[in-house]
């Protein structure tokens, strides 16, 4: 685990972060961008395919050494294959958009993995029994590390949580006074300490929306975005949420902003997160 660690600060991998960020910046932002980070599932896509491609090369190494039967292997080999590019597709749009330290240890699992698909494809080839079989168990090897290191990444790094979760467990039940209203500009994203959590409150078309300031996405502050269209967009990454009710309308967040419901009484505006505490 400390040799993984140690990625995180290994500002020579950065040439290479650069290059293959561009590369994965090719897919433009939109609806297939947006597909591929899960934006429509609600959490990132590539860890669902990531276990089709395990399981199937799994099954073809179990096949391997216990049937025998390498017709089969490597049919779950193919398969695997398959699902494989949607996988990395997927994996890359993610990664674009994430921190320097994550993006170090991600090329380094992103490593891993090709040679794993680099072995399994191999395997493929024209040769004998023994040697495919091979081939697939240092394919299998290959991923086991790459999984390990997708561990770190997601776990110990927070690639792909939702920054927003916390929230509600950080806000006490019941209503609070947030802001005389009158103080609040027309159509401008204010940033604003309720407690110990900042929240962005946004008056608009005779109502007022808050929503909580810390993007689900990587932590980047609303406050400071840009509001268009009933949409508040995130400054980091380019996030957009409807103030509305907090959705999502385009990547690469994939979780919805916690939403305030608001008041106003005597002039103060009063919020109350629905499921705080």
């Amino acid at each position: 685990m400390r040799a993984i660690s140690r990625l995180e600060q290994a500002d020579r991998l950065d040439k290479a972060v650069q290059v293959g960020q561009r590369v994965a910046r090719l897919i433009r932002p939109g609806r297939l961008r947006d597909w591929l980070h899960g934006t429509w599932l609600g959490h990132p896509l590539h860890p669902v395919l990531v276990q089709a491609v395990a399981g199937t090369w799994l099954s073809a190494s179990i096949v391997d050494f216990t049937s025998g039967d390498d017709a089969a292997a490597r049919r779950l080999t193919v398969a695997g294959l398959a699902v494989s590019g949607p996988a990395i597709a997927a994996g890359a749009a993610d990664w674009s958009e994430q921190h320097e330290q994550q993006m170090r240890v991600g090329i380094i699992h992103a490593l891993a993995n090709a040679t794993a698909a680099g072995c399994y494809g191999c395997s493929l080839l024209r040769l004998p029994p023994r040697t495919s079989r091979a081939l697939r168990l240092g394919g299998l090897a290959a991923l086991a590390v790459g999984g390990v290191i997708g561990g770190h990444l997601s776990f110990r790094l927070a690639g792909g949580a939702n920054h927003a979760e916390a929230v509600p467990h950080l806000v006490k039940p019941g209503w609070h006074h947030l802001a005389d209203a009158a103080g609040l500009p027309e159509d401008t994203p204010v940033r604003i300490m309720l407690g110990e959590v900042p929240v962005v409150a946004i008056r608009s078309g005779g109502q007022v929306h808050v929503l909580a300031d810390r993007c689900s996405h990587m932590s980047g502050p609303l406050s400071e975005g840009s509001l268009a269209d009933g949409c508040l967009t995130c400054p980091w990454h380019g996030s957009a949420f409807r103030i509305a009710d907090g959705s999502v309308k385009r990547g690469p967040a994939t979780a919805p902003q916690p939403t305030f419901e608001t008041r106003v009484e005597a002039g103060t505006v009063q919020v109350c997160l629905p499921g705080a505490g």
